[in-house]
């Protein structure tokens, strides 16, 4: 279960996740998440990698090459003819809940996946055709980055593969699963603030529970999210 994170900015990959439940299950060898530096792979002696864009304009363009031979390296390792590559990017398929159950599934059965992360003002369009797979957005806004974005797949992704979060059933629950938001959850103290929690929840008897949190699942849905029910 691998990731290959293609980035400029290594460091940001490796230090949002080695925590938490991903750092456990990277001690654990249950995933690996490799960061290659498409810096690594520039041939120019000021290991520069992005020039001013053709036709004008503000800010920079991460150039081909660099970006390619990083992905010759991961591809190499991998031992795939055509590479699962992910560019993040607010141009692409909004990403949701089915497609990370989906790529979780690849990985699970198939290969490794490749993300990669642009900057600047973008990357030359032509390596984009030449090695790209899927286009991902998180949303309908920029970030200075792909870094944040990669990281959200990974962890998105990784929580559905088995034994990652420890609880099988934990990643079931969760909102979007069924087409449906969580329902609420509650702790001790059973009072709080003058909140009781719902007694159904202190019942003890479990069809009435997953009864309650249905509807409350579907009640929340339709009051926040109602476009999930379309």
């Amino acid at each position: 279960m691998k990731f290959y994170v293609l980035t400029l900015f290594p460091e940001m990959i490796e230090g949002g996740l080695m925590h938490s439940m991903l750092k456990r299950a990277s001690d654990s060898g249950k995933l690996s998440v490799e960061c290659v530096n498409i810096r690594d792979f520039s041939t120019n002696k000021h290991k520069t990698v992005d020039d001013y864009p053709y036709g004008g304009g503000a800010g920079m363009v991460m150039t081909p090459q660099p970006v390619y031979d990083a992905f010759l390296s991961v591809k190499e390792k991998i031992g795939v003819e055509t590479p699962r590559v992910l560019f993040m990017t607010p141009q692409g398929k909004p990403f949701s809940q089915k497609t990370a159950a989906e790529l979780a599934d690849y990985v699970e059965n198939k290969s490794s996946v490749i993300l990669l992360c642009g900057h600047y003002e973008g990357i030359d369009e032509r390596i984009i055709e030449e090695i790209v797979t899927d286009e991902i957005s998180l949303g309908d806004f920029v970030l200075t980055g792909g870094e944040i974005a990669a990281m959200a797949i990974v962890d998105a992704v990784a929580r559905l593969l088995p034994d990652v979060l420890g609880n099988e059933g934990s990643a079931q629950d969760e909102s979007f699963s069924d087409g449906l938001l969580e329902y609420p959850q509650y702790t001790r103290p059973p009072v709080w603030m003058g909140k009781e929690v719902p007694e159904v929840l202190l019942s003890g008897h479990h069809g009435n529970v997953d009864k309650w949190r249905k509807e409350r699942a579907l009640e929340r849905t339709m009051a926040k999210r109602p476009d999930l029910r379309r």
